[in-house]
């Protein structure tokens, strides 16, 4: 028992021993552990994040916002597989900029978040975005980005509220850990100022004006921003607008010129998105090599990839997209679109909806046919009038110039679809200082016209020029035919592009008189498509060859007496309308002013051809039946009377 007892101390005293050696090693393994742990710590925060994409970083990171988007929640790029290559294009250390020239829904608003989603989070860099306006600015500011920030988890946390003190972060300027983000307008020279810059985007680039105030072209001011930094990005996104003066498409075709392609589900060769190849009987697109009518749904359902025109174009990679491969617009919708376009071409005589639908749809310029009519086959096609008004004329308006010696006037007769008979090119010689030479104008437009049966029309609606010297007599004179209630107006132009032609209706004159504001500029393109129209029918001009009608060759010369010409100016295209040297062009003045008439009018065609049918002149006023007097006209939808 003794012994027993002595063995068991001695192993007590052996177990306590090693007990301590376990307590120093687990000691020891603790503080390694955690050595491990610290170093493994340090390690993470001094390391390169793991290298992403814009497209990688958007796919985990970025959340669409309820008010901005009709999906909102987590961003998936295989929604819209064509934007994978153009974001991913910013990350590749041999692109310098990257062009998209593109249609309206696209995501290409949503490209440029991404890009500056992934440069808050992921790569911090000085940022600008750019505008066309600081108007602009502030909206995408307040109803694209702040919301992006807002919903985004990797964002809200290092761009701060801008409602808390010193957060760095106002509308139109954001700080983040790293960096930060200006958003300037191209119209403000001072927004567009000398801080230096890594990132800068540029949005909507064809609205650019031509110079930011007189500091010049406002792409190149921003571009120089970036000077300083050798991993710049410039990133430039527009909807083009006129072919020769569209800024984005010049861009786009300096570039690599990529165009998103798909494979025919039935041969599988690649192949873009073409308009011409779509058939609107069966909503389907025709294979361009085997030749099947194939659906919407089995064409985007394909992997599609870029094919570039130019490759070895790896600085600047340029990318076109159009509708037709949008998972946001079907093609029986832009069917329908194109088809009411083409109605207000055809019926109208209206390019404003082919022009945006060529431009918003399939991403394409629009490209003026010709400068102008050529003279000697307007000359050549002049027909003879059995009568002061042919057969077709449903309505008559006329234009006015004011010169220092006389008034030149033409009457325009007009039909369905806008087709158009010139009536009479006059002038009216007088001193117009006196009173007495207004009142022939007077009289010359109170003129009754006759057709081959007897009946008669009016001149509906008169527009005059009130520039030159007579400005004030103008005015006297309008407000004289405004208490008579007729429908004579005073117009001034307005050059540029972009201006419809009835722009505004302006009473702001000493008179007050109605004084309309007309994009002369647009007008011109209205009628040298009219003059292009070789089919009788919407749109043709008609001219007389009868000697005392006024239409001879110096008319016609005058008619095309402008072309449009691309200026540079301050590095971009800017088109205007130039007068050829020994013309006079009253005539295309005139036409303009004609044309304008018709358009304040808007008539009802069929209307207007009931009545003449029945031989009713709807301009003269019937002689009241112990009625009460009622309002001649309308204004809004035509001529009622």
């Amino acid at each position: 028992m003794g012994i027993d007892k002595k063995i068991s101390v001695e192993q007590s005293a052996a177990i306590a021993e090693d007990t301590v050696v376990v307590k120093k090693r687990s000691k020891d393994l603790q503080i390694e552990y955690k050595t491990i742990k610290l170093f493994k710590d340090i390690a993470n925060v001094v390391s390169p994040p793991p290298i992403l994409t814009v497209s990688q970083w958007a796919d985990s990171e970025r959340r669409l916002s309820a008010e901005s988007s009709a999906e909102p929640g987590q961003w998936n790029t295989d929604r819209a597989p064509y934007q994978r290559e153009i974001l991913d294009a910013v990350n590749d250390p041999e692109c310098e900029e990257v062009v998209i020239m593109s249609s309206a829904q696209v995501g290409k608003t949503e490209l440029i978040l991404n890009i500056i989603g992934y440069y808050i989070d992921y790569d911090p860099a000085p940022i600008l975005v750019v505008n066309p306006t600081i108007e602009m600015a502030q909206t995408f500011s307040k109803d694209r980005l702040a919301p992006m920030i807002r919903d985004t988890p990797a964002l809200n946390g290092k761009v701060k509220d801008s409602r808390s003190r010193d957060s760095g972060n106002t509308i139109l300027h954001k700080q983040f850990p790293g960096g930060h983000i200006t958003l300037a307008g191209a119209n403000s020279p001072a927004s567009l100022a000398s801080r230096p810059i890594r990132i800068v985007l540029m949005d909507e680039t064809d609205r650019y004006p031509a110079s930011a105030g007189t500091e010049g072209n406002p792409i190149k001011l921003a571009e120089k921003r970036t000077t300083s930094f050798w991993n710049r990005k410039k990133i430039k996104v527009s909807t083009p607008t006129i072919k020769g003066e569209s800024q984005i498409e010049r861009e786009f075709e300096t570039g690599s010129m990529e165009e998103w392609n798909v494979p025919c589900p039935c041969c599988g060769k690649y192949q873009p998105f073409e308009w011409g190849r779509i058939h609107f009987s069966d909503v389907t697109m025709e294979c361009k090599f085997c030749g099947e009518h194939i659906s919407e749904t089995d064409w985007k359902q394909g992997k599609g990839k870029y094919a570039a025109k130019y490759p070895e174009n790896k600085r600047k990679r340029s990318f076109h997209l159009n509708e037709l491969a949008s998972p946001w617009k079907h093609w029986d919708e832009i069917i329908r679109e194109f088809k009411d376009a083409q109605h207000d071409l055809k019926v109208n005589g209206d390019i404003n909806k082919m022009k945006t639908w060529i431009n918003t749809s399939l991403g394409e310029t629009w490209e003026e046919r010709g400068a102008s009519a050529d003279d000697d086959t307007l000359l050549s096609r002049r027909e003879r009038y059995e009568a002061e008004l042919p057969e077709g004329t449903l309505l008559l308006t006329a234009g006015v110039d004011v010169q220092d010696d006389r008034f030149e006037v033409e009457v325009t007769g007009w039909g369905h679809g806008y087709e158009s008979w010139g009536i009479k090119y006059e002038k009216i010689f007088g001193d117009l200082e006196k009173d007495e030479t207004w009142d022939k104008l007077e009289e010359y437009l109170a003129k009754e016209f006759f057709f081959l049966s007897g009946s008669s029309l009016l001149i509906a609606c008169t527009c005059i020029d009130t520039g030159g010297h007579f400005t004030t007599q103008c005015y006297k004179f309008l407000k004289r035919m405004e208490k008579k209630n007729k429908r004579i107006y005073g117009i001034k132009g307005m050059g540029g592009p972009g201006i419809p032609l009835i722009h505004k209706l302006s009473t702001n004159n000493q008179y007050k008189v109605k004084v309309f504001m007309l994009g002369v500029d647009s007008g011109k393109e209205i009628l040298m498509t009219r003059l292009k129209t070789v089919d009788e029918g919407p749109g043709y001009c008609h001219f007389p060859i009868n000697a005392d009608r006024g239409y001879n060759e110096t008319y016609i010369k005058g008619l095309n007496s402008e072309q449009r010409v691309v200026h540079l100016k301050d590095g971009r295209p800017v088109i205007k309308w130039v007068k050829k040297s020994g013309t006079r062009n009253e005539p295309l003045d005139l036409r303009n002013y004609s044309t304008a008439a018709a358009e304040i009018l808007r008539p009802d065609w069929d209307v207007l051809e009931t009545k003449i049918k029945a031989g009713i002149n709807y301009m003269k006023k019937n002689p009241a039946k112990n009625k009460p007097k009622r309002r001649t006209g309308t204004v809004s939808r035509g001529v009622q009377l």
